[in-house]
């Protein structure tokens, strides 16, 4: 998430507009946090500038493959049992701390992407751009071998049709139209 560390003399404004990176989105952070713009956060003091961890919003994404635990894979594997046909995707998870997440524990899951999310680690500024495809390669043959045990168990795949209406009802029920 876009922080800033106040210095108890400058506002939120003037530390926005000072930072390399905030000020890439003054007009969008200063909208945001137009009632306290004028403040003067103390000094150490961390100032979160939105509340939702995305690129649109400034949220900047690393590879966090240091963190994977026995016990962080036992609690999410345990938390995608419980979805029933699901075998690839991404949550997307708010802790308290890193030592809750490595332990796997007081995890709020906020989003539950599927296969066609990518791996956010893509976008870690240490990884090459062909970093990022082999990721991205790697991640679309698993995908395409678990929809071809899938189709070997059985599973018929959604024809272009019922992609069609699935639209058509998502789009519905989106405008207020339940019937």
């Amino acid at each position: 998430m876009p922080v800033l560390h106040g210095d108890g003399k400058r506002t939120l404004e003037d530390l926005i507009l000072a930072d390399d990176r905030a000020v890439c989105m003054s007009d969008f952070y200063l909208r945001k946090n137009s009632e306290r713009a004028q403040q003067v956060p103390a000094a150490g003091e961390k100032v979160q500038l939105v509340e939702i961890g995305t690129h649109c919003r400034g949220a900047i994404f690393l590879d966090g493959g240091d963190t994977i635990t026995p016990s962080l894979e036992q609690a999410i594997d345990r938390i995608a049992r419980t979805f029933d046909g699901f075998f690839f995707g991404r949550f997307d998870i708010r802790v308290p701390s890193r030592q809750d997440f490595v332990a796997g524990r007081n995890m709020k899951i906020i989003e539950l992407n599927g296969v066609t999310s990518e791996a956010t680690h893509i976008y870690d500024p240490k990884l090459s751009l062909f970093d990022a495809y082999r990721v991205l390669f790697e991640q679309w043959r698993i995908a395409f071998e678990i929809g071809n045990l899938n189709r070997a168990r059985g599973v018929r795949p959604a024809s272009v049709a019922d992609l069609l209406s699935l639209t058509r009802e998502y789009r519905r029920l989106a405008q207020g139209h339940p019937e």
